[in-house]
C-alpha cells in the first residue's frame, strides 16, 4: 500500500508484559488508511531472549531510539502504560527526532522517579498477577475472555532491572514536543485536575507546553477493548 504523505511513521511501543503482539489489530487498522505503522518488542519481553531479566531501561531506550533515528522523518511514539518511563528517555535525548508523542492511559515520567525502586532483592522479573489482582491496579474494563487469555498466554514478565532504574532526564526541549494524551480508565477532565494538583503521577504535564486529550472511555487496554476507535485516535492526532 503507497503511504500518504500526510502520514508521518508510528512507533508503537507496549506496556509491561507486552510485545509488539499486542498492537497487532490497531497497527492493521491503521497500516489501511496507510499510516506507515512499527510495532515494537522492548528488550527484556521478548521472550526467546535468554538474557530478557537483565534487561535494563537504558536497554528498552536505546531499543526505541535505534528505531526512531532510522526514520527519514520525525515519528510519532505511541507509548502505553509502562512505557512511558523508556519513552520519557527518548524523549530527552532526542526530541528533535519526535514529532508529536502520544500517551495511551499513560503519561510522562518525572526525573529521578523509578515503577518499584524497592522491589524485593533476589527478585528477577515481575509476572503478570492474577486478573483479580490487577484488576485492582488498572482497568481490565471491556476485555472479553479470549483477550485476556491470549494476555494470560503471551505475557512475559517484566525484568526486574527496568522497574528499579530511576529515569534520569536533563533536556528541558522535551517539554515543546506535541503531547497528547488518549484517556481511557481515567477520563481527561479528572486527569486536569491532577495535573493542576500536582499529582504525582500526571505533575510533569504541567511542564509540556503543546497538550491535548482524547477521551476513549474504555479500560486499561484499548487496544484490545476498542480498537477501532483507538487506530482512528492515533491516525487523526498524528496527521
Amino acid at each position: 500500500m503507497t503511504h500518504l504523505t500526510s502520514a508521518p511513521p508510528l512507533l508503537l511501543v507496549p506496556g509491561h508484559w507486552l510485545g509488539a503482539w499486542a498492537w497487532d489489530e490497531v497497527a492493521r487498522l491503521l497500516e489501511a488508511q496507510g499510516m506507515p505503522t512499527t510495532a515494537l518488542t522492548l528488550p527484556g519481553l521478548d521472550e526467546t531472549d535468554p538474557d530478557r531479566a537483565d534487561r535494563t531501561l537504558d536497554d528498552q531506550a536505546a531499543a526505541i531510539a535505534r528505531v526512531v533515528a532510522a526514520q527519514s522523518e520525525p515519528v510519532v511514539i505511541v507509548a502505553h502504560s509502562g512505557a512511558n518511563a523508556p519513552v520519557t528517555l527518548v524523549l530527552d535525548r532526542m526530541s528533535d527526532r519526535v514529532g508529536r508523542v502520544v500517551w495511551v492511559d499513560s503519561g510522562p515520567v518525572a526525573p529521578g522517579s523509578a515503577f518499584a525502586p524497592d522491589y524485593p532483592e533476589g527478585e528477577v522479573a515481575l509476572a503478570l498477577p492474577p486478573f483479580e489482582v490487577l484488576a485492582q491496579q488498572a482497568s481490565v474494563e471491556g476485555l472479553e475472555a479470549a483477550a485476556l487469555e491470549r494476555f494470560r498466554s503471551r505475557a512475559v514478565a517484566q525484568p526486574v532491572p527496568v522497574l528499579r532504574q530511576a529515569v534520569e532526564l536533563t533536556d528541558s526541549a522535551r517539554f515543546a514536543v506535541p503531547t497528547t494524551l488518549v484517556c481511557c480508565s481515567i477520563p481527561s477532565a479528572q486527569v486536569i485536575e491532577l495535573v493542576a494538583a500536582g499529582h504525582p503521577m500526571f505533575a510533569e504535564l504541567g511542564n509540556y507546553t503543546d497538550v491535548d486529550y482524547r477521551d476513549l472511555p474504555t479500560g486499561h487496554w484499548p487496544m484490545w477493548s476498542r480498537p477501532g476507535d483507538l487506530a482512528e485516535v492515533l491516525a487523526e492526532v498524528s496527521r
